[in-house]
């Protein structure tokens, strides 16, 4: 029987789709095979989030051609997948004589059941499964390759996520993760700016007359936002035990949202809540559409409201322009909230989006260095002993 074998690159997301990818496979009969060496199709799943993330793919591929070539062997067909196929042939010119196949990541689809490996919670010792709920992403932050890697946003039916959910359950799953790039706007692509909005802004949940009938559809008739509407039904499944999302918006992150975590005891209180900047005047040459004011607000709530909520982050350092005065609102605000764990990145420009066509790179990368170095410090050496449990 032929037989495949997926490297993956990135995050929980990629490694979500290279377990659809092997679905397909396998539902076209093909083994998977215990080494790259000894496969005849090869599928390099990418990630394009940061020029490092690109290069160990490249390096990847590479070393592969090179492996075969030293061997005298023939070498298997080698597949690209994943965030870096948004480039085009043009830009991808130095791998295209090493590659067989470009697959767009937006053409596989749901259709298999995803092969999950390697499933167990180590923490727990409970099954655990990855279910993505949307694709894409409509926030257009300045820095990010998402929108183009992946495309506009995309919900996946109700019924549809369920029905997963449900499978699992059957098959002895008792943990999922809910992915989304904006995994708590499910449902909400096709609502205007304005109701949500209204929707950040509310101080207590929406009432069905609040909401244009036009958006009437996707809210429950209490006014209960769709996310909230999904968590509840997810947790309701025979057999779930703990429900996990990543990764949230603070734009979309409502009252409604966290007066669920605060009553339905099957959600994880670990809240990745992604800021990247503590400085206005960076969030706005980013894009992020909200203010560290309002950053503040949902993390006052939650922890108000959710007893043994831990907070979460992700912080790009260098972004273009950034001032020390800059910085030091991020490290100031660092302190305010007391981030459990921070995922810190320094920035890095990506071909084709807004930061790369409109700002210079002007922050020097020992600067860059020295702002993560600090960072890192402050919030994950200080807090190894308490950091939450991550499913990687």
């Amino acid at each position: 029987m032929p037989t495949y074998f997926i490297y993956t690159f990135g995050c929980q997301s990629n490694k979500s789709d290279s377990e659809r990818i092997a679905g397909d496979y396998e539902a076209r009969g093909y083994l998977e095979a215990k080494d790259w060496r000894a496969c005849d199709e090869l599928v390099v799943n990418t990630c394009a989030i940061r020029q490092r993330a690109e290069d160990r793919a490249k390096g990847f591929i590479i070393n592969v051609v090179a492996y075969f070539a030293e061997k005298s062997l023939p070498r298997p067909k080698i597949i690209l997948t994943g965030c870096m196929v948004h480039h085009g042939n043009a830009k991808l010119y130095e791998l295209i004589p090493h590659l067989d196949e470009i697959l767009p990541i937006n053409e596989v689809g749901f259709n298999q059941t995803a092969i999950r490996k390697d499933n167990i919670n180590r923490t727990t010792g409970r099954k655990h499964a990855w279910v993505p709920i949307s694709n894409g992403c409509n926030s257009f932050c300045t820095y990010c390759i998402v929108p183009y890697s992946r495309g506009r946003e995309a919900s996946r039916p109700l019924e549809e996520i369920l029905t997963e959910v449900r499978s699992l359950a059957q098959q002895g799953y008792q943990e999922i993760t809910l992915l989304g790039q904006n995994v708590n706007s499910w449902g909400l692509e096709k609502v205007g700016v304005g109701l949500r909005k209204m929707l950040m802004q509310q101080d207590t949940p929406l009432r069905r007359e609040d909401i244009p009938d036009n958006s009437s559809q996707y809210f429950a008739p209490d006014g209960t936002p769709p996310f909230v509407t999904l968590l509840q039904q997810v947790t309701s499944v025979e057999g779930i035990e703990m429900v996990r999302f990543m990764t949230s918006n603070p734009w979309d992150f409502s009252d409604a949202l966290i007066d669920e975590l605060a009553t339905n005891n099957k959600l994880d209180k670990f809240i990745h809540l992604p800021i990247q900047s503590g400085s206005n005047t960076v969030l706005y040459r980013m894009n992020r559409g909200y203010t560290r004011e309002r950053y503040l607000d949902v993390v006052t709530k939650l922890k108000a409201k959710v007893p043994g909520v831990t907070i979460g982050t992700d912080i790009i350092v260098g972004f273009p322009g950034e001032t020390e005065e800059e910085f030091a609102e991020t490290v100031d605000l660092a302190q305010k909230v007391g981030w459990k764990v921070g995922f810190v990145a320094q920035f890095s420009p990506r071909p084709g989006t807004a930061a790369w066509r409109l700002y210079q790179d002007d922050v020097p990368a020992t600067e860059k260095k020295r702002r993560w170095k600090l960072l890192d410090e402050l919030i994950n050496k200080q807090n190894i002993e308490q950091r939450p449990k991550i499913i990687s």
